[in-house]
């Protein structure tokens, strides 16, 4: 009778560890990022991954480093502006789907070679376009805060129920509310009838800020 061999574990290596740590990240937030639950995601001990990580700051560290990697960085040759709405657009996407990111990034933890690289080539383009230190700082500031917003707001607007998006409560209906609030009445028709769109509204108000910011340069 011919017994069968008992499958073998993929080994553990740093590597594996930082990328379950991201998959656990995404799917449960980082409340549920502990040493034992990245251990039971990937089938060990919680003490056999303090062989590859130091232990949980490296891991926050690490999964920063390689999201921030997955953002389109500006090219010093690049036109500035094409170089920022590229950037935003690229790390909008990136914070939706890495959504703790955002918080890891602003939090002043020890930043990586990429966070680095991120930073430095972002702030280079603003300057080589003219911006002042000053100004550059005021451009990427008010560029994140945008992204950052947009974020949450898109995230927060998807997770609600389907038909509380456009429709105004029952409490708010009848003759005496809509001579009251005639243009939110107004909206509320408006968004019946066309199709929202993040991608849009996201784009309308960056290339907004992109334009205003261009009377800064010199």
């Amino acid at each position: 009778m011919n017994k069968r061999k008992p499958t073998r574990r993929r080994p553990l290596t740093k590597d594996r560890v930082l990328q379950a740590a991201i998959e656990l990240a995404d799917e449960e937030g980082l409340d549920a990022l502990t040493m034992r639950g990245l251990g039971a995601k990937l089938g060990f001990e919680a003490m056999s991954l303090y062989k590859h990580v130091a232990g949980k700051d490296e891991i926050l560290d690490g999964i920063l480093d390689r999201v921030i990697s997955e953002i389109d960085i500006p090219i010093r040759e690049a036109d500035w502006k094409e170089a920022m709405r590229r950037r935003a657009l690229s790390a909008r996407m990136v914070f939706t789907k890495h959504s703790w990111a955002i918080g890891l990034l602003e939090s002043g933890r020890t930043m990586g070679p990429n966070v680095l690289r991120y930073l430095d080539a972002t702030l280079g383009s603003l300057r080589s376009a003219g911006f002042s230190i000053e100004d550059s700082a005021h451009a990427f500031w008010l560029l994140d805060s945008y992204v950052y917003g947009h974020v949450v707001q898109e995230l927060s607007f998807t997770q609600r129920p389907a038909e509380s998006t456009t429709d105004l409560p029952e409490s708010l209906r009848g003759e005496t509310v809509e001579s009251d609030y005639p243009h939110l009445i107004e909206m509320e028709e408006h968004a019946r009838s066309h199709q929202y769109s993040f991608d849009v509204e996201f784009e309308f108000g960056l290339d907004l800020i992109l334009e205003g910011l261009a009377h800064t340069a010199t």
